[in-house]
């Protein structure tokens, strides 16, 4: 088994580059979109808020690569970026016909869900800059060869958006694997995006071909079940009920698969309520398991970016040296506190999540 060989600092330009869509979040606070008179605005993206965070809670060099429109929706998005630390050098910039006919921001309307009352998303990101992307429009060689990247973060979001864009996600992790970058691929299976693309069919032709570049598989168990058609033992249909042995063995199954993958790692989640999970991880790493700490009945804020909050931590883990334990710890604490605040990014610092990691539970900070 290959170990997960990372660049050095000194090597590279980014300790952290993400590809995919950058869109607008409008957050109703705990009332419902259907009737909501205002909303609080946000930046996210599936694979820009691992960028976001390695920057702001992490304090590493974070670039994103995304497309955006010449409008005033454009440079809000920029200005958000801006104020999370993100280098926006790759950032393309597209004319705008004035009407949002040729291309656009997309946005994302999200309710985070109280009780018996799940999250719920309405994407409204047709036509969107990002999602118009194509091979051959990103100097790949630039950013990967002239620049150099630790780690690069992209997904199965990005790549359900239109075929242009899975072709891009493709090329962008072929090159990265020339120039010896980490690539992290968050598989993320929407069963909405992924409609106009052939469905389950669809999303595990694409994500198969994707697979055989990536050094970090990260999935829940409907991801890897859905895009790559792995079966997890023990699983209910609606995979609510989950043997962490059984999970265990449906990773052991997939690197069989993909002798390429050099990690494998999941979140684990138990929805008793929109505001009550139960919440780990776990981590396969050279023929082992390495588990979280479990939290049981975690009071929920606002689940959206948990997942890449887990992501962001577990590279943090490894780009520092820390090992697999701590690679799944940083992820699951890091994942835990962005669930406690509004919004897809996350808002703590390091500090908090170390103390997290022992157990130092929320006391008065002074």
């Amino acid at each position: 088994m290959a170990e997960l060989v990372i660049k050095s600092a000194a090597e590279t330009k980014w300790d952290c580059a993400s590809f995919g869509e950058v869109m607008l979040r409008f957050d109703p606070g705990f009332g419902r979109v259907r009737n909501a008179r205002t909303f609080q605005v946000w930046e996210g993206g599936g694979e820009y808020n691992v960028a976001r965070a390695m920057r702001k809670c992490w304090g590493k060099r974070a670039a994103v690569v995304t497309a955006l429109p010449k409008n005033d929706l454009g440079w809000l998005v920029e200005d958000f970026i801006m104020q999370g630390g993100v280098d926006m050098s790759h950032v393309i910039w597209r004319d705008f016909d004035g009407l949002g006919r040729n291309t656009r921001v997309g946005l994302n309307f999200t309710e985070k869900g109280f009780g018996i009352r799940p999250a719920l998303g309405c994407s409204d990101r047709g036509h969107s800059a990002a999602s118009q992307i194509r091979p051959g429009e990103v100097n790949w060689e630039k950013l990967f060869g002239e620049e150099g990247v630790r780690w690069f973060q992209t997904g199965g979001i990005f790549a359900a958006l239109a075929s242009n864009t899975a072709e891009a996600v493709l090329e962008a992790v072929q090159v990265a694997k020339k120039y010896g970058t980490v690539v992290a691929y968050d598989l993320n299976f929407r069963a909405s995006l992924w409609k106009s693309q052939g469905g389950k069919e669809g999303a595990q032709k694409i994500n198969r071909e994707i697979a055989k570049y990536v050094d970090v598989m990260i999935g829940n168990e409907e991801d890897f079940t859905a895009c790559l058609g792995f079966a997890v033992e023990g699983a209910d249909e609606h995979l609510t009920n989950i043997q962490t042995e059984s999970f265990a063995n449906m990773i052991k199954s997939a690197v069989k698969d993909y002798p390429n993958f050099k990690v494998a790692a999941t979140t684990l989640r138990n929805a008793k309520t929109a505001t009550v999970n139960d919440w780990a991880a776990i981590l396969w790493y050279d023929g082992k398991i390495y588990e979280s700490v479990k939290r049981d009945n975690l009071e929920i804020y606002d689940r959206v970016g948990g997942g890449d909050g887990f992501a962001s931590g577990l590279a943090y883990g490894f780009l520092e040296g820390k090992g697999p334990q701590a690679a799944v710890e940083y992820g699951a604490a890091h994942g835990a506190l962005a669930m406690t605040t509004p919004g897809d990014t996350s808002m703590v610092r390091v500090e908090e999540v170390e103390a997290a990691m022992k157990g130092k539970g929320a006391r008065v900070i002074r």
